[in-house]
């Protein structure tokens, strides 16, 4: 079992605007929680593994393999892994990313 408290969840800005939080995990399963400042950008890129990204507050515009969409509180959507991808906040945002299988690259920043 993977317990994190919030209280215990360490926080990181791994870029001007986004703070993170690497939160319950196994080796197949990572839940992430970030924070976008409103006007960040983020740059686009591609990973191996799976997102499923819900977002709970806020408005992201999103670039998912070449479709823009715009996503909303309450929306999800699904990067399937090797896709390239770029998302930017419209207005501060709260989202939850869930990666399969975990990010390793995370996960060595809480070990």
């Amino acid at each position: 079992m993977s317990l994190v408290k919030n209280q215990d969840a360490k926080t990181f800005t791994p870029e001007h605007g986004m703070r993170r939080q690497v939160l319950a995990n196994t080796d197949q399963l990572m839940l992430i929680r970030h924070y976008f400042d409103a006007d960040w950008v983020g740059a686009r890129h591609s990973h191996p593994h799976h997102q499923l990204v819900y977002v709970v507050s806020g408005a992201l515009r999103v670039d998912v393999g070449g479709k823009v969409f715009d996503a909303h509180a309450g929306d999800s959507f699904i990067v399937d892994g090797g896709v390239e991808h770029q998302a930017s906040a419209l207005e501060a945002s709260e989202v939850l990313d869930i990666f399969t299988p975990t990010r390793e690259d995370y996960r060595a920043l809480v070990s």
